[in-house]
Parts: C-alpha cells; structure tokens; sequence
C-alpha cells in the first residue's frame, strides 16, 4: 500500500502548460492524514476530500473552492504508478476536465 500523506508536485498537465500550473505557486495536491488535502495549480484551488481504495493502488477525491475567485467544485482521481508516482484526472464541475501527472515531495 503507498503512503499517500504529503505534498504530491504537478509535473504535468494535459489541458495546460507549466507555466500556467506553476502560475502563482508550483502546483500541487496535498493529501493529509485525516483524508482531508488542498490542491493549487494555476488561478484554481481547492480543499479535497479524499479516499484511498481498499488495495491501496488509487485514490478518489471530491473538491470544493475557486477557479481564478469563483466558487466552484468538482472530483478527480488518481491511480499510483509507484511509491513516488500517480497519473489520474481532475474534473471541473460543469467546465474543463484533464489528466495530471504528480511526483512525491514529502
């Protein structure tokens, strides 16, 4: 089972380039033990509320926040490629959709 807990970086992203990612801050999910995170790419933040299957290979989250100062929510998921690795997809509720690639920080 991977350990999900800590700050996973963005290193890619389907539907934007880098720069836009990394806009205000480098881009990236934070999984917390309580199953409770944040996320931050571009102008579009939210705080995640997040499950880890049974087999431990993937994750499932719903989100709540803002899309560049209006509210918004919307769900993704991610599924582990190793310990410091996962592809998956984040989905903006009634708007855009893209698959993400994230490494493990710490």
């Amino acid at each position: 089972m991977i350990n999900i807990v800590g700050r996973w970086r963005i290193k890619w992203m389907e539907m934007w380039d880098q720069d836009f990612v990394d806009l205000i801050e480098p881009g990236y999910f934070q999984f917390d033990k309580d199953g409770l995170g944040f996320f931050m790419f571009g102008a579009v933040e939210g705080e995640i509320d997040y499950r880890v299957t049974d087999d431990g290979a993937r994750v499932e989250f719903s989100w709540s926040g803002n899309d560049d100062g209006r509210e918004n929510s919307g769900r993704g998921w991610f599924q582990f490629q190793s310990a410091g690795s996962a592809k998956g997809k984040i989905f903006i509720h009634c708007g855009d959709e893209s698959a993400v690639n994230i490494e493990f920080q710490a």
